[in-house]
């Protein structure tokens, strides 16, 4: 265990982090990345779990948070993982029994997550013990740091979503595969952000903006301008005819929502930042 850090990147968590943190055991560093400045969270943490250390830091996405936490570990592997997960934290000895059998050449290392949408999350065969996988999902990662910083961290231009896929993609051009341990199993609780009813259609909508900028980012870097553009153009056709029927039929909160998505995908294809906050 103390070859291991834990990562975890919080943001408004407030209700789930004590569950989470409190099944960690004493004997496991563990660094919280706090992008919400919540400095009364970071001082209750720090008095009440000495193995904890939190960073308040100005919110600039998870490949940020996560670049800026391995900078702090002094352990050789690290685990970056989501508070609304229910994970096994003895399930450590597995990921690295695997690491010490591929002989540390791995880019990143996921477990098997129950309860989820087939056709949108990718998984290896259930009935395999283990296997290759082009991503693993980016809410529980297994990582050497030493691979990490040889893959070239995580890219900074992501705000949220990809960010791991396009990691996975750069690190098997590298020869680094993925794989993914279906022994160990996790379940997401639900949201890992506490946000209230009222604004939780706009939290919605941003994260639909950030899903399709990040999307097209990757498909960009994957497949060149060019060719993600005609890849996109359906899309943008189908965005399109969307607004126009919700807008005609009234439909605000539908034509809010595809006018979001659009928004996103435009400014991507523009070659803009991913700029949309909270």
């Amino acid at each position: 265990m103390n070859e291991v850090t834990i990562i975890i990147i919080t943001y408004k968590s407030e209700k789930i982090i004590y569950d989470f943190i409190k099944k960690i055991p004493s004997t496991i560093n563990t660094i919280i990345i706090e992008n919400s400045q919540n400095y009364e969270l970071k001082k209750d943490i720090e008095e009440k779990y000495k193995n904890i250390s939190v960073y308040i830091k100005k919110n600039n996405g998870v490949s940020s948070a996560l670049n800026y936490a391995v900078e702090k570990i002094e352990t050789n592997y690290f685990l970056q993982i989501s508070p609304d997960l229910e994970f096994n934290f003895e399930d450590l000895n597995i990921f690295l029994k695997f690491a010490s059998i591929k002989k540390n050449k791995f880019a990143a290392l996921g477990p098997r997550f129950l309860n989820v949408n087939k056709k949108s999350h990718k998984q290896i065969d259930d009935k395999l013990e283990n296997g290759e996988i082009d991503s693993i999902h980016g809410s529980c990662m297994f990582i050497k740091k030493e691979n990490f910083e040889k893959i070239g961290k995580f890219d900074e231009n992501f705000f949220l979503y990809f960010e791991e896929t396009e990691f996975c993609y750069r690190a098997k051009k590298k020869g680094f595969k993925t794989y993914q341990i279906n022994k160990i199993k996790v379940e997401t609780k639900g949201r890992s952000v506490e946000i209230n009813n009222e604004n939780f259609k706009k939290f919605n909508n941003i994260l639909i903006w950030h899903f399709i900028w990040s999307k097209f980012y990757f498909s960009k870097k994957k497949y060149g301008k060019f060719f993600s553009i005609l890849i996109f153009m359906p899309v943008i056709i189908r965005i399109n005819l969307k607004i126009l029927f919700y807008t005609i039929f009234r439909k605000k909160d539908l034509t809010n929502k595809y006018s979001y998505r659009l928004n996103g995908l435009i400014k991507s294809i523009m070659g803009k930042k991913s700029d949309l906050r909270p």
